[in-house]
């Protein structure tokens, strides 16, 4: 990972990014690209096998691009590490106001819920359940 666009600007950062590959780095992540001509200055600099993620966290200095610009911008890999969480929270604020709201009864937003069914297939519980059985048996 290198933070240095921010800080040092583009040449500094594909020197470093260029540095790590040639000590061993298996990828490189730069972070806070506002631009996709920089992740083609990466690609450029880099070569063709060397894979570049693209951190999309919402609300970071880098743009929201489609799964295809970061493809032809040179990205080999896209993470969204706080995607899921940032609706989950809003998610759980909402429902829990709404029961609020409601005497403190969840009825009404028991259809936004997965049922338990669904929820141990999302977690598939019963492998899980399965694997510490067998760890207690062992």
């Amino acid at each position: 990972r290198t933070d240095a666009l921010a800080v040092e600007g583009i040449d500094s950062a594909l020197e470093r990014a260029k540095a790590y590959v040639d000590a061993g780095a298996d990828a490189i992540f730069p972070e806070a690209l506002t631009e996709l001509e920089q992740y083609k200055a990466f690609r450029e600099k880099l070569g063709p096998t060397v894979p570049i993620l693209a951190n999309m966290t919402e609300f970071g200095k880098t743009p929201l691009y489609t799964g295809e610009q970061l493809k032809t911008a040179g990205a080999t890999l896209a993470l969204y590490p706080l995607s899921a969480f940032r609706a989950q929270s809003r998610a759980a604020a909402e429902v829990y106001a709404a029961i609020i709201n409601d005497d403190g009864n969840a009825r009404a937003e028991k259809e936004l819920m997965h049922t338990r069914e669904q929820t141990y297939a999302v977690i598939d519980y019963h492998a899980y359940e399965k694997a510490m059985d067998d760890a207690e048996g062992s």
